[in-house]
């Protein structure tokens, strides 16, 4: 396979505004909503989707589908200091839920931990606070943040390939439906990997996007029991083998976009099937590898990324 590529500026990105309000000087929303957004209230994590209105605000229409937050929860740390900003990504288009950019969107997971030491209950401080809110609570917040995690400035140029795995889900909501309410004719393929379909989170809403519009193609990837329309369990990646038409009609094509969101690990995954899926002229695209472990994707790991297996401007990474 080739292993370099003249260098690729990718797409251009579109200008955006960052830290309106910092931590030192936050802004206040008021929540409007908050609600559950997993396949089922059996499953295995608690997930909510949390609209807050900032109009008023300096963050008001004044954000980017991509770009991420920060909630600053009330109170200190056992030593006694304020607490820590926490980013959340954007799940809402740009214009936010309501098309004005005064509601804004995000997805949080609850966090409960046992410490490893003792086994003692961890709780996580904002996503807690965050699942506790109720409508007319107020939240601090800041940001925006974030600068190249976003959509091209021409997004009709390009085609997409969006992987997530959990609330990695969460920019991508806002960019299909940003793309598909645009009315681009591009070709969006957009996989959710969790581990049971009770965890899937936004699925019926995905579903229903995809049956009003002829090029979004979604995909779910079940790693711990067997896929909803049959088939083994697998990872975001298996899916590159499964519907191996659909991701080349994206990928093989120079208008071909990658963009990976979710627990760190992933975009390995996504790498090694890429590299085992693609022609080798359509892989140096989205990757550069180093000559010396070209011939062996399976040995690649996270520690290689960027020097040895070099994602160019064409993949996109926000992995956490």
């Amino acid at each position: 396979m080739p292993t370099s590529t003249a260098r690729d500026p990718g797409p251009a990105l579109p200008a955006v505004e960052m830290h309106i309000h910092r931590p030192d000087d936050p802004t206040v929303g008021t929540v409007v909503e908050n609600r559950h957004c997993t396949n089922g209230r059996k499953a295995a994590s608690f997930v909510h989707h949390l609209v807050i209105d900032i109009s008023g605000t300096g963050l008001a229409n004044r954000f980017r589908v991509g770009q991420s937050f920060g909630v600053i929860p009330p109170g200190t740390t056992p030593s006694g200091t304020p607490h820590k900003v926490r980013l959340y990504s954007i799940a809402c288009p740009t214009g936010g839920e309501d098309g004005t950019g005064n509601l804004l969107a995000t997805t949080v997971k609850r966090t409960i931990d046992e410490h490893d030491e003792d086994g003692t209950l961890v709780l996580g401080v904002a996503s807690n606070y965050l699942c506790d809110l109720k409508p007319g609570d107020k939240v601090h917040l800041t940001g925006p943040a974030g600068k190249r995690f976003l959509l091209p400035k021409a997004p009709e140029e390009h085609d997409y390939a969006f992987f997530a795995t959990g609330t990695g889900i969460a920019p991508f909501r806002g960019m299909v439906r940003e793309l598909l309410a645009s009315g681009v004719s591009s070709k969006i393929v957009l996989v959710m990997g969790s581990p049971y379909a009770t965890d899937l989170l936004y699925h019926e809403e995905f579903i229903k996007l995809a049956s009003e519009h002829a090029n979004l193609t979604y995909l779910t990837a079940l790693s711990r029991q067997p896929q909803i329309e049959g088939g083994d369990p697998c990872y975001v990646q298996g899916r590159l083998g499964t519907h191996a038409a659909e991701f080349r009609s994206v990928l093989e094509s120079p208008r071909g976009l990658v963009y990976c969101c979710g627990l760190a690990g992933m975009e390995v995954g996504v790498i090694q099937g890429l590299a085992k899926s693609l022609s080798p002229e359509a892989f140096a695209r989205y990757v550069r590898v180093d000559p010396e472990i070209a011939s062996e994707p399976d040995g690649w790991t996270r520690r290689m990324i960027p020097r040895e297996v070099a994602p160019t401007r064409r993949m996109f990474l926000e992995v956490y």
